[in-house]
This record gives C-alpha cells, sequence and structure tokens, in this order.
C-alpha cells in the first residue's frame, strides 16, 4: 500500500469537497469586503507609520502579535474512523501517511508568520530602541515554528491527555519566552537563552510515554478540523451534514441550567448549552479579547469606534451561524415543542448575546472621556443599530428554513 498516495487522494478529495462552495462565497460579497477591510487598514498603517505616538510598547506588541502566529500548530490528516482497524497493520509505517501532513502543515503555517512579522516590521523598527536584524529574527522565528510543530506532534502521541494538556501550555511558555528574549534582552543573551531553553523543552518531551500512532487522538481532531471549515462555509451557504466539536466548559454548566424546564423554553435550554460547549463560544471570545485591546489603544481617535463596529459586525455573523444549529436533529420532531419555538427561541438568543457583547465592547469607548462623549454614544447607538441589522438577518433566516418547528 502506497501510505503516500492514500494521503494526497485524501487531500484531493476533502479540497473536491470544498470547492463547489467557493462561488457562494465569492457571490456573498466577501471579497468586496476582504479588499475594503485591506484598504481601510494600509490607509491606516500609513498614517501610524507617518506619525508614529510616543511610548508605544512595541516590543508587547510584537510578541502579542508573532505568539499566536509562531507556536500555534495544527496538521490535516484526513484520518477517517475506520483507519483505526484497516491501517492498523500499517502502523509501523505511517510516517510515510504522516511526513507530508506535517510538511505541509508546518510550511504553510510558516508562511502565515513570515508575512506577520513583515507587516509589523515597519512600526517595530521606527520605534524599538535597538532593533534587531529581520533575517535573523526571521531565522529565530522559523526555528520557534519548527520546534511548536514538533511539540505539538509530540504531544497528539502522549498516552496521557493531562500529560498531552500540560505540554501544550509548556509549549506555548516556551515559544514565548523564547520570543521575549529575544525582543527584550541584547542579541548574545537573546539567543543563548533561546537555544539552551529549546534544548531543555526538546528533553522534557522524551520523557513521557506515549503511542505509536493516536488513533482516536487523530480521528477525533480531523473530524474537528473538518467541522471548523464546514462552519465557515455555513455562514455563506447551507451546508449538510455539518457538525460541532464540544467542549465541557463546566464553569459555564450553571448559564443554562438556571433557565426554567418548560415547553417554551425547552429549545433555548438547548441552545443555550450549545452556544456555550460549541465553538462559536471560543470564536467570539477571542474576537471580543482583541477587539477590546484594539480599542482601549485607539479609545482617543476616529479609529476607535472604527474598531468597535467592525468587530461587533464579525461577532454578529459569527452568532448567526447559531440558526444552523440542530436544523437536522431528530429529537426536536420528537419533543413537543410550541409552533415556531425554534424560530423565536434563536432569533431573541442571537439578539440578547449580540446585545450584551456591543455593550461590553463599547466600555473601552466611554473610557475615552467626557470630551469624547457625542462620538462614543455615536458609536453606541450605531452598535445597537448593527445589533438589529443582525436579529433582522437571523429571522429572515429562519423564516425561510424548511425544518423549523
Amino acid at each position: 500500500m502506497n501510505l503516500r498516495e492514500l494521503q494526497g487522494e485524501r487531500r484531493s478529495r476533502a479540497a473536491a469537497k470544498l470547492l463547489p462552495y467557493a462561488g457562494y462565497i465569492i457571490q456573498s460579497g466577501v471579497a468586496v469586503v476582504l479588499l475594503f477591510i485591506l484598504i481601510a487598514f494600509s490607509a491606516w498603517y500609513t498614517s501610524v507609520l507617518k506619525d508614529v505616538p510616543s511610548g508605544v510598547p512595541i516590543h508587547w506588541i510584537m510578541l502579542v502579535l508573532l505568539l499566536p502566529a509562531a507556536v500555534h500548530s495544527g496538521f490535516r490528516t484526513y484520518l477517517e474512523p475506520a483507519d483505526a482497524v484497516f491501517l492498523l497493520p500499517q502502523e509501523h509505517r505511517m510516517h510515510e501517511y504522516f511526513a507530508p501532513a506535517w510538511i505541509r502543515g508546518t510550511v504553510w503555517k510558516g508562511l502565515r508568520l513570515i508575512l506577520a512579522l513583515l507587516i509589523a516590521w515597519p512600526l517595530y523598527i521606527r520605534t524599538a530602541d535597538s532593533p534587531k536584524s529581520l533575517f535573523v529574527t526571521a531565522a529565530l522565528l522559523l526555528g520557534v515554528k519548527l520546534l511548536s510543530a514538533y511539540g505539538c506532534w509530540r504531544e497528539l502521541k502522549l498516552v496521557s491527555p493531562a500529560a498531552s494538556a500540560g505540554y501544550r501550555l509548556l509549549r506555548w511558555a516556551v515559544g514565548g519566552l523564547i520570543i521575549a528574549a529575544w525582543l527584550w534582552q541584547p542579541f548574545h543573551k537573546g539567543l543563548g537563552f533561546s537555544m539552551l531553553l529549546a534544548a531543555a523543552y526538546l528533553a522534557a518531551l522524551a520523557v513521557p510515554a506515549r503511542h505509536a500512532v493516536p488513533w482516536e487522538r487523530l480521528i477525533a481532531q480531523e473530524k474537528a478540523q473538518s467541522g471548523r471549515a464546514q462552519m465557515l462555509l455555513g455562514w455563506f451557504v447551507e451546508v449538510p451534514g455539518r457538525q460541532q466539536r464540544v467542549y465541557p466548559r463546566r464553569w459555564l454548566s450553571r448559564w443554562g441550567a438556571r433557565l426554567p424546564w418548560r415547553s417554551d423554553s425547552a429549545y433555548r435550554y438547548l441552545l443555550t448549552k450549545s452556544f456555550a460547549r460549541g465553538d462559536v463560544f471560543g470564536i467570539v471570545l477571542r474576537i471580543g479579547l482583541l477587539a477590546l485591546l484594539l480599542e482601549w489603544w485607539n479609545r482617543s481617535s476616529l479609529i476607535g469606534p472604527g474598531i468597535y463596529l467592525f468587530f461587533l459586525f464579525i461577532a454578529g455573523v459569527q452568532l448567526s451561524a447559531l440558526s444552523k444549529l440542530h436544523g437536522e436533529s431528530f429529537w426536536l420532531t420528537v419533543y413537543p415543542l410550541p409552533e415556531n419555538n425554534r424560530s423565536r427561541s434563536t432569533v431573541s438568543f442571537v439578539f440578547r448575546v449580540h446585545l450584551a457583547f456591543a455593550l461590553a465592547l463599547w466600555l473601552p469607548l466611554a473610557a475615552g472621556g467626557s470630551g469624547q462623549l457625542p462620538r462614543t454614544l455615536g458609536a453606541l447607538a450605531a452598535g445597537v443599530a448593527l445589533t438589529l441589522l443582525v436579529r433582522a438577518r437571523v429571522a429572515r433566516k429562519m423564516g425561510r428554513s424548511s425544518d423549523d418547528i
């Protein structure tokens, strides 16, 4: 059996499933929106570079921008549940199957890292007291990327899930310390510390027991990654058979448990639990944290309200995906829900969460001072209007749904 050829066939098959939806994405206007965002960002970034404000924490900015791009790693293996049985006799040769996936994932994420570095570099050399060399910095960051990719693959193979989670935290800590040492310390100290820390991390990876091939974990990861791709397509077109990954998040378990257990609130209970334990919550949370940071930095300028409305729109797009949850659930046809309860509950839930998100993101603008009160209130009014538009869009989408209960 040619395992490399098998992996290539599966990758081509997965791409062929997504390719027919490309036309719908283009028709949705996303290309125009991305072009507008690119032009607006270029104009803003050019204006910042022409008149760089004093006291910019450039080292922290570089760390925040480069750390996720350098440390985040992932691989598409395209494994299927049946592989745990039918490919098990080839377990000793599976490195031939996984090698292209590891190389491809590392190369693409390395290119993303270099792009982030090139974008941030003009600001860095204008504000840093003693900027490092671009080529040496790129080489060090690519080294961190390779180290992180290798560590991520070893984490997947660990026998203990607790050890895997611990080594994941260690990988992020090591990557952050290496980048921070390079940014803050002189050349020789930063390079020496980075090499010693990388060697210690590699030695630590060799300690815990690991599987030769973690079949169940890789299959579950592939299912989750495929679900994310389908969720992205679901923003633009109906995607059949789309599933989302479930996270425990016990700290949010009381949110849905407070709802009264009645027939009119049954779907709202289900939707609340699904949101708290699904991908959309994590995406919206990360969007919110990034928006709060950028708004606080630009709270005294006209850019702040623009950032506020942009991220509020992105969050609305993400929350609109909740209208597709449980659309094909068998149990909704069994449980006696009131008429149109799914539509009303979904529209109400999305609107409430989006409105709370709008108020939370508005707080950094409100801290700008009383001299900017008209602009701050105008941004809040525009944000509320945007939540109403998203509510109307979700209501129309639910109204067109043929599987409403």
